[in-house]
């Protein structure tokens, strides 16, 4: 029986993919072998991964002096990639820390070039981002880096901040949940597990004018223009990942794009939210202006019922619903491929554990 997965990631996946994928697995376009077992530079995997790459500039509108790059590794590992590629030793990046993984890329960061903290909001607990006007930039920076959600904190920009640098995002929570301006970012990274498909894969969306800079002792499968050069291929791919994400760019095409899947996450988003807000039973600690649509975070009134709500959750078929253990409590993650269905599941479970327990 299928529930409603609430993780933050691995992620839910849409289920008209892990169908077809269940049906592909030992017999991928007639070959009589799964797309796990043919070469990544053969012809039939060859236009699979430039399908896949077609629907996703087309998804998120991406200008053609943009090169698309689908990595191993995850997002941690750009956070070492972007400075081996952008900077020199001297060089000075702008950071902006609103929670988690901002200070973790901060901190990697650090390693290879001088780093600046333009904003931080560790004096807000991580639960607001500082005023843009506040925001201490260095002329010259080779780049200004955020994360425009923060999946543990719950923190979202609802804006892209200007930048006078080229600015590079960590979008892996939110990459692909509402139409975005790539034109606005000079990089955007994007691990894969939570909108896009299995881990293991990181997409790199990166404008043309900052490629051919990295350092010459930069791996050379980390390489930007190397890889780009080799459409992704410099070495084997996760291949069954790449895959799967081109089916997932296909099923939003079908179910109308990002434009329609924004509607439907800021609709989930709202529902959830309400009953937070309406509740004295519940809290979300986040600022309005910046709670995010794809990962809610909220307390109980009476922690010492936080086991309780999650085994009763998972009983009812809601799981995945403990906070991260930095800030405990609960966290909802909506992410695009989680139905409207099982927020009003959550939302129905909620007000009636809290009429039991209030």
């Amino acid at each position: 029986m299928r529930v409603y997965n609430f993780s933050p990631g691995p992620a839910v996946l849409p289920r008209e993919v892990l169908e077809q994928a269940r049906d592909e697995l030992l017999d991928w376009r007639g070959g009589g072998m799964s797309v796990m077992e043919v070469s990544h530079r053969g012809k039939a995997f060859v236009a699979c991964a430039a399908a896949a790459e077609a629907d996703l500039r087309e998804l998120l509108a991406i200008p053609s002096n943009y090169k698309v790059l689908f990595m191993q590794g995850g997002a941690t590992l750009q956070f070492a990639a972007i400075p081996l590629n952008l900077t020199a030793p001297d060089s000075v990046v702008d950071y902006v820390n609103t929670g988690h993984w901002s200070k973790k890329a901060a901190g990697e960061a650090q390693r290879y070039c001088q780093l600046n903290m333009a904003a931080d909001a560790a004096g807000s607990k991580y639960c607001d981002v500082p005023a843009r006007a506040d925001w201490r930039l260095t002329p010259g920076a080779a780049y200004l880096h955020y994360t425009p959600n923060e999946t543990i904190g719950g923190v979202e920009f609802h804006y892209v901040p200007d930048s006078p640098a080229p600015l590079v995002a960590d979008m892996s929570s939110t990459i692909l949940s509402r139409p975005i301006d790539v034109s606005r970012y000079g990089l955007i990274y994007a691990g894969a597990q939570k909108n896009i498909g299995p881990a293991g894969l990181c997409v790199v969306i990166v404008r043309d004018d900052l490629l051919g800079r990295a350092r010459s002792s930069t791996p050379s499968v980390l390489d930007y223009k190397l890889v780009a050069d080799d459409n992704s291929m410099l070495n084997t791919p996760p291949t069954f990942a790449w895959y799967f994400a081109g089916l997932v760019f296909k099923w939003l095409k079908r179910h109308g794009g990002l434009k329609r899947m924004g509607e439907i996450n800021q609709a989930k988003a709202a529902s959830l939210y309400h009953a937070i807000d309406e509740s004295s039973f519940y809290r979300n600690p986040v600022a309005p202006g910046y709670r995010s649509w794809m990962n809610v975070p909220f307390t109980l009134a009476k922690p010492e019922l936080d086991q309780t709500f999650i085994a009763e959750a998972r009983a009812a078929g809601l799981v995945n619903l403990e906070g991260h253990r930095s800030v405990g409590g609960m966290r909802a993650s909506l992410y695009n491929a989680l139905p409207a269905e099982g927020v009003a599941a959550l939302v129905e479970f909620m007000r009636d554990f809290a009429r039991r327990n209030g």
